[in-house]
């Protein structure tokens, strides 16, 4: 991390220097930002940076509430928290994950994989705190026709804000970390294929005022996440204990059939209830016009339950993977101690024992010979 010695240092402005001092550029300049914070002639340029722009004031009945919405500006704040992403990516990379790795001695493919899940474990379980903290002040768990009541939802409280900007700039974030952590190429395009997924439902939520709807999705996701990459951590440490697994299963599909019912509910029977559904593009409703559209509504869903039947046949091809490989690792141990048992079973012998090719009995004397009769 920032200011620490290091071993061996790199040519300036090289390969090798920027991937191993990224944490300490991005610090720099977080730092510069900051300090500009101090002065009144770079402040209000500071500011596009740290906080969300484009407020308002919404008068209420207890007085003005300050709400916001979205526009060109939100990519500058982006910007800002990708660089604290890629900070706090190297501290829990340098501060925990490092030194867990030093006491297990994994291979290179487990080093990989123990590194990805254990940064998501980190952000998994931030980002479940810190969404299930939103849904439950801004009352979306307690009113569900909240969903899709006033909709298009074009002003957000801030916290709903500034959690998807933080969304946005964790994952963007990952595709320069793709690179600083000399991912193998192997595991590229996976990674990137979840990287875009993401990127795409958390945009897509945002730019069409669904953000109440993807709060609950996220929770909902973020959730099943957690308990798969945790598993997976558990694994690592001790390749006998797989009882997560089958928790991280079990919750999976529960979220998968909260996602799927979510859908359907708001999409399909709450969003054509909602009243002013004439195109009105200065109050933000042309998603809520498309929404009114049978086809255009019907096809969402359609979209919405591929995708989900995708996830559910990966999951189930999984499993059935997992389970086959269970079976044969134990029938392959049963065989093992099978014949451990049989070559640990001794044999039978004469009494007494053998002594230059005579018997001898238990007292030392030879067993007395048959005489066999004349004829």
């Amino acid at each position: 991390m920032a200011f620490r010695r290091r071993a061996k240092s790199h040519p300036l402005f090289s390969q090798e220097f920027l991937i191993h001092n990224h944490a300490d550029i991005g610090f720099c300049l977080v730092l510069s930002v900051l300090i500009a914070l101090m002065f009144e002639v770079t402040a209000k340029t500071a500011f596009l940076f740290i906080l969300p722009q484009y407020n308002i004031s919404v008068p209420t009945a207890d007085g003005e509430l300050v709400q916001y919405h979205y526009g060109l500006k939100d990519l500058v704040t982006i910007l800002f928290y990708i660089f604290i992403a890629i900070i706090l990516h190297a501290v829990v990379q340098e501060y925990a994950l490092d030194k867990i790795n030093r006491r297990l001695h994994l291979s290179k493919v487990k080093h990989s994989k123990f590194n990805e899940s254990g940064q998501l474990v980190a952000f998994h379980f931030t980002s479940v705190i810190w969404c299930l903290y939103v849904v439950v002040t801004e009352g979306y768990i307690a009113n569900p026709r909240s969903l899709w009541e006033n909709y298009p939802h074009v002003y957000l409280p801030f916290q709903v804000k500034f959690f998807y900007l933080c969304q946005l700039a964790y994952w963007l974030h990952a595709l320069p970390e793709l690179y600083f952590q000399k991912v193998r190429k192997e595991e590229i395009p996976r990674q990137l294929r979840c990287i875009a997924l993401y990127l795409v439902h958390i945009a897509g939520a945002y730019l069409l005022n669904l953000t109440r709807l993807g709060l609950i999705l996220l929770l909902l996701q973020y959730l099943a996440e957690f308990f798969f990459h945790m598993a997976r951590l558990v694994y690592f440490t001790d390749e006998n204990n797989e009882k997560l697994f089958n928790v991280w299963a079990v919750v999976f599909v529960v979220t998968r059939l909260f996602t799927l019912t979510l859908y359907i509910l708001v999409i399909g029977f709450g969003l054509p209830r909602v009243e002013n559904q004439a195109l009105d593009p200065e109050r933000g409703n042309f998603f809520s016009f498309l929404f009114n559209n049978i086809l255009f509504r019907m096809s969402v869903l359609l979209l919405v339950c591929l995708f989900q039947a995708s996830v559910m046949w990966r999951f189930i091809h999984f499993q059935l993977r997992r389970w086959r490989e269970y079976w044969n690792e134990q029938s392959s141990r049963k065989r093992a101690a099978a014949g451990t048992k049989q070559q640990a079973k001794p044999l039978k012998r004469d009494s007494g024992y053998h002594e230059n090719g005579v018997v001898k009995a238990e007292n030392g004397t030879s067993p007395r010979t048959k005489k066999l009769k004349s004829p």
